[in-house]
């Protein structure tokens, strides 16, 4: 799944460590969901949709493989 979560922290100016700190997660959990080596919980997703305004589907795109 992708996500816009680097874009919209880099746009407000927060370093990793801050928006963990607002999230109550690890630098390496922003990290991780960055780089798309982790897809978020449903109650993160919510959290991380909340803090910066958005809806979820503003900021994970989910990509179905079409067959």
């Amino acid at each position: 799944m992708k996500n816009r979560l680097e874009e919209l922290r880099r746009a407000r100016g927060l370093r990793q460590e801050e928006l963990a700190d607002a999230l109550e997660v690890s630098r390496q959990t922003i990290g991780s969901l960055e780089n798309g080596r982790y897809n978020p919980s449903i109650l993160l997703a919510f959290k991380i949709a909340r803090y910066f305004g958005m809806s979820i589907e503003d900021i994970f795109i989910y990509e179905e493989d079409v067959k």
